[in-house]
């Protein structure tokens, strides 16, 4: 205990180099988990996929349709419980800076393959399914643009030119943290009869196929079975698991994800060095006093694990705040980049993360002045007094 005392009072006797310290420690710390949480903000769509699900895409790229047709094929496949329908729509909200991500899909399946979206009103479920101009939008894109219940929106369309009027029939919510919250559905078969009307050539093309499998340990054999029925015609397949779907995507921007993976341990390694170099300062200052206290009888590991509780003192103290702060700066930084990053929070992973970098840094740092404390003869370390 008096050894923890010792070490306290020692690491804030000098007040402002302390300070300064530990308010390095406590950015690199919150810098370091803010970056991990991005990293893990990109790969949210990735760890949210369903091993229940697949996707079925055109083999040639996602830019190409399959037919309608298609449909009947693929529920026949042995392992296949459920197929929906979809396209990406790809809206604009009023501004092209609106962006969030908005989908046609076939409603009844939609929600049959997508429990983690949860409608805590049973009317708003029957309310959607009813009604082929409603939509479904998430609880963080409703509160976003302070939608409710009962409104009219309209979406400027791209893909699929014109004004889409709709009606916002429900609000979902996730069913866990990692579910996205801002996203809109509409009915699929509002699309495809406005195509009829306007486009005809446009009429009973899909997108891509979410289907639903009984078994994920035959994903890969059903996967197989799927893309054989449709080998060598005008539009042949791609089927995949819906997280090597989600992977594609996230493996574009490869490189990028590698260097912030990059920055956030140099983030660590520069305040390790900070450190470090703090410690090494105090522990040349008090040669002197830790003579002094061989002198009255403390032996060299005591006096070394003194300067290592020092160090870990200054240290952790650097990374309490900085993980104190994790949560209220994310919360801010996700609202702030929502259109880029959907989920963004802070993962149990990423707070134990900051704990070992703190720990890792306070003990790293105190090693060579530990050392150099517990070898210094008494002799020696007197000469340098004053």
């Amino acid at each position: 205990m008096l050894l923890i005392r010792l070490a306290i009072r020692n690491a804030f006797r000098h007040r402002l180099r302390s300070f300064l310290t530990i308010l390095g420690v406590m950015v690199a710390i919150l810098a370091f988990g803010l970056l991990r949480t991005v990293i893990d903000a990109w790969y949210a769509g990735v760890e949210a996929s369903s091993a229940n699900r697949l996707v079925t895409r055109s083999s040639v790229s996602l830019m190409f349709s399959l037919p309608m047709a298609y449909k009947d094929k693929i529920r026949a496949v042995p392992g296949v419980t459920l197929v929906c329908q979809g396209n990406w729509f790809g809206g604009i909200y009023i501004d092209e800076k609106n962006f969030f991500a908005n989908f046609a899909y076939e409603p009844q399946t939609l929600l049959d393959l997508y429990p983690e979206y949860v409608l805590d009103d049973p009317a708003q479920r029957s309310d959607f399914l009813r009604d082929r101009k409603g939509c479904l939008v998430g609880a963080k894109l409703a509160k976003r643009f302070g939608w409710k219940v009962g409104d009219n929106i309209t979406l400027r369309g791209t893909i699929f030119p014109g004004d889409w009027v709709m009606t916002v029939r429900a609000i979902y919510r996730g069913a866990r943290s990692g579910t996205d919250e801002s996203q809109l559905f509409f009915h699929w078969a509002y699309l495809d009869e406005t195509m009829r009307v306007n486009y005809p050539s446009r009429a009973g093309q899909v997108g891509f196929y979410m289907v639903g499998i009984n078994d994920p340990n035959k994903a890969a054999e059903i996967s197989r079975a799927v893309d054989a029925q449709f080998a060598n015609s005008l539009a042949e397949t791609l089927t995949e698991t819906e997280k090597a779907f989600q992977m594609s995507f996230v493996s574009m921007s490869e490189a990028i994800i590698l260097a912030i993976r990059l920055v956030s341990f140099v983030v660590v390694l520069i305040i390790l060095a900070v450190s470090a170099n703090t410690m090494a300062m105090s522990a040349r200052e008090r040669t002197g006093e830790y003579a002094v206290l061989k002198t009255l009888g403390f032996s060299a590991r005591t006096v070394a694990l003194l300067i290592a509780g020092e160090a870990l003192v200054i240290s952790l103290t650097g990374a309490g705040l900085g993980l104190v702060l994790i949560l209220p700066c994310a919360e801010a930084f996700g609202t702030l980049m929502t259109d880029f990053f959907p989920v963004f929070a802070v993962s149990r992973e990423t707070i134990m993360y900051g704990v070992v970098a703190g720990l890792a840094v306070g003990i790293l740092s105190g090693i060579y002045p530990a050392i150099y404390a517990a070898r210094v003869r008494i002799a020696v370390a007197l000469r340098k007094v004053g």
